[in-house]
C-alpha cells in the first residue's frame, strides 16, 4: 500500500467565544491514500466542515487546532509558520465550496477569478493563462468556455458556477481536493452531472477527494471509506458500503433510517392512506366545509413573461404552461421539476401572488382573480399561507420569535393581546417547539427550528391550505426528516391540505398522495404517488428517480 496523502492525528479544534473555549473538532483521525475518495457525513454543527477547513488552513474567526497534527505528504502543516501553511493551499490541496454564488466574486468575470488562482499559484500567467483558463472550463464540462470566461457568476446558472469552482479548486492541479457540500444547492439531476463529472476529472488526475456532505446516500455512492461525525467526534469509520449496510453506531442507524433518498422505496402506501383518511374525517367535523369539494381547482394555469429582446422588443418567456389539477382536501399534492421548471410560479400564482396569463385558480369554488376588495383578499390569505425555503430569510431578524409569530394575528385583527399571546403558545406546543423560545431571534436558532416557526406562523391563522416552496430543502435529512413527519402530523390533526414545491422525488415519497412532474413549465406526467415511484411513464421522471443518490445500494435489514 502506498504512503498517505494525508494523515490527520487526535486533530482537536477549538473557538473562543465569550472568553470560553467551544470545542469544534475532538480526537478526530483520518487517512487518505493518493487517488482515494474519503467522506465526511454529519449534520450541520458535527465539525465536518471544520475539519476541512483546518486542513486548507481557513478556519474562521477565533478557531484554531489545539492539538494533534495534519500530516499532507509527510509534512504536520500544523507546526509549520502560516506563510508557509498558505503555500499548500491551492497548489497541493484545491478546495471546491459549498455556495458557488456567495464564493464566485460577482464583480469580476469567472475567467479572471480562475485566471487568479494561477497566477498567485505560479502555474501560468497573461496569454499562457488566458488559454489555460479556456481548457480549465472545458475540463469542467462547461460549453463554449472561451465565451464563458468572459461571463459574470450573475449570467451563470448554479451548475455551470459549480463547474466554475471545480474548475478553479483544479486548476493548479492539487493532489488533494477538498469538495465541502459542492451540489447540496442543485438539482438531483445537476447534481448527478457534477459529480460523475468530479469523479472522472479527479480519477484521470488521479487526486485524491476529500468529500463533505450531510447526505448518506450520496457519500456511500461517490466514496471509498467513509467517516461518520457527530458533535465533534468521528462516531464509526470504514468503508462506505459496509456502514450503509452495516451501521453500528445509533447516529449512523439515525442517519440511515432519515435520508429519503434511501427510504424511496420502502415508504408505505399504507401510512400515507392512514394520514388521508384521518384528515378527512377531522375535515367532516366542520360543519361549513364542503368535504365534496377540492379544496383548490387549479385549471389550465399558463404565466408568460415579457422579457426585453433587442431594441425596443420583447421577448415570451412561458414559465408556465396549460397546468391543470385539484387539491383534493386533507391531502398532498407535490410538484416536482428542476429549477426552470415552472413549480415555483405556479405556487405564486397560486397564493395569488403572480396573475395568471390564462387560466384560472378556484379556492373553495371561487375564481381568486374575483376576489378584489381588501376585506375579501384578507379573508383568502387567512386561509391559504406559505411556508417558504429559507426560513432565516422569511423572519425579520428584528423580531422575537412572538412578534414574529404574532404578527399574523396583529395584521388580521385576531384576539386580544393576551389571547394572541395563549395562541403563539398554542401554536409552539404544535411544532414541538418549548415556549421559552418565545424571547429569543432567529439567529439564535437553528435551521429546523427556524423552519418550525415559520409553521407555526404559516398556522397562526388556521389555514386550510399550506404551499410549502422548498421547505425542507435547506435542511440536514434529520432535521428535514423531522419536519415532514410533523407536516405529517398536523395534517392528521388539522385536517390541512399541502401543495408541496420541490425538486427531491425522494422527499415526495414520504408526503405526497399525488404527485405532478414539471419540466420546461410543462406537466409531463401526473399520477398517484405509488404510480410515479413503480411505474413512472416519462423518461423525464425516470431520469429524476435514477438521479436520487444511494437510491440502488441495498439497505441493511
Amino acid at each position: 500500500m502506498s504512503q498517505p496523502l494525508l494523515e490527520v492525528t487526535d486533530l482537536h479544534i477549538d473557538f473562543s467565544v465569550d472568553k470560553r473555549s467551544v470545542h469544534a473538532v475532538r480526537g478526530l483521525n483520518m487517512t487518505i491514500y493518493p487517488g482515494q475518495t474519503v467522506a465526511i457525513v454529519g449534520e450541520s454543527g458535527s465539525g465536518k466542515s471544520t475539519t476541512a477547513h483546518a486542513i486548507i488552513d481557513l478556519l474562521p474567526g477565533t478557531g484554531k487546532v489545539t492539538k494533534g497534527s495534519i500530516k499532507y505528504d509527510g509534512t504536520d502543516l500544523v507546526k509549520l509558520p502560516a506563510r508557509k501553511r498558505r503555500s499548500y493551499r491551492g497548489s497541493h490541496i484545491g478546495l471546491v465550496p459549498q455556495d458557488p454564488l456567495s464564493n464566485l466574486n460577482p464583480l469580476y468575470k469567472v475567467g479572471a477569478q480562475i485566471r487568479e488562482v494561477l497566477e498567485v499559484n505560479n502555474v501560468a500567467k497573461g496569454k499562457t493563462a488566458d488559454a489555460r483558463v479556456v481548457e480549465l472550463l472545458e475540463e469542467a464540462g462547461l460549453p463554449d468556455a472561451k465565451r464563458r470566461a468572459q461571463q459574470f457568476p450573475h449570467e451563470f446558472s448554479g451548475g455551470m458556477r459549480q463547474r466554475a469552482l471545480i474548475a478553479a479548486g483544479l486548476a493548479a492541479r492539487p493532489k488533494l481536493l477538498i469538495a465541502d457540500e459542492p451540489t447540496s444547492a442543485l438539482d438531483v439531476t445537476v447534481q448527478k452531472q457534477i459529480l460523475d463529472h468530479l469523479d472522472g476529472l479527479t480519477s484521470e488526475l488521479g487526486v485524491a477527494v476529500l468529500l463533505i456532505t450531510h447526505y448518506l446516500g450520496l457519500a456511500a455512492e461517490r466514496a471509498d471509506h467513509l467517516l461518520v461525525m457527530y458533535k465533534g467526534e468521528v462516531v464509526e469509520s470504514g468503508p462506505a458500503l459496509e456502514i450503509l449496510q452495516d451501521p453500528q453506531h445509533p447516529y449512523s442507524k439515525r442517519l440511515i433510517n432519515a435520508a429519503p433518498s434511501l427510504q424511496s422505496e420502502r415508504a408505505s402506501a399504507h401510512e400515507r392512506e392512514a394520514i388521508r383518511k384521518s384528515a378527512q374525517e377531522h375535515i367532516e367535523e366542520e360543519p361549513e366545509v364542503d368535504i365534496q369539494t377540492p379544496a383548490m381547482q387549479i385549471q389550465n394555469l399558463t404565466k408568460v413573461f415579457k422579457l426585453p429582446g433587442k431594441g425596443f422588443s420583447k421577448t415570451d418567456l412561458i414559465a408556465a404552461q396549460h397546468v391543470n389539477f385539484d387539491l383534493d382536501r386533507g391531502t398532498t399534492t407535490a410538484l416536482v421539476g428542476e429549477s426552470g421548471s415552472g413549480k415555483s410560479t405556479v405556487a405564486r400564482m397560486v397564493l395569488g401572488l403572480e396573475t395568471p396569463t390564462e387560466g384560472h385558480v378556484y379556492f373553495d369554488g371561487v375564481d381568486i382573480s374575483t376576489i378584489t376588495s381588501r376585506d375579501q383578499q384578507l379573508k383568502f390569505r387567512r386561509r391559504i399561507q406559505p411556508v417558504f425555503q429559507n426560513p432565516y430569510a422569511s423572519l425579520d431578524p428584528m423580531f422575537s420569535i412572538y412578534d414574529a409569530i404574532e404578527e399574523p394575528l396583529v395584521v388580521h385583527k385576531v384576539g386580544s393581546k393576551a389571547e394572541r399571546e395563549a395562541r403563539v403558545r398554542t401554536l409552539l406546543d404544535q411544532v414541538s417547539l418549548p415556549d421559552t423560545v418565545m424571547n429569543r431571534f432567529p439567529n439564535e436558532l437553528s435551521g429546523g427550528q427556524r423552519q418550525r416557526v415559520a409553521i407555526a406562523r404559516a398556522l397562526a391563522l388556521k389555514p386550510e391550505v399550506l404551499v410549502l416552496d422548498e421547505a425542507v430543502s435547506a435542511l440536514d435529512v434529520l432535521v428535514q426528516d423531522q419536519i415532514l413527519q410533523l407536516l405529517n402530523d398536523l395534517q392528521v390533526e388539522l385536517g390541512l391540505s399541502y401543495l408541496f414545491i420541490t425538486h427531491d422525488l425522494a422527499v415526495v415519497r414520504q408526503i405526497a398522495d399525488d404527485v405532478l412532474v414539471m419540466q420546461g413549465g410543462t406537466v409531463v406526467e401526473q399520477a398517484d404517488a405509488d404510480s410515479i415511484f413503480n411505474n413512472p411513464q416519462v423518461p423525464y421522471t425516470q431520469q429524476l428517480l435514477a438521479a436520487i443518490p444511494g437510491r440502488d445500494i441495498p439497505l441493511a435489514g
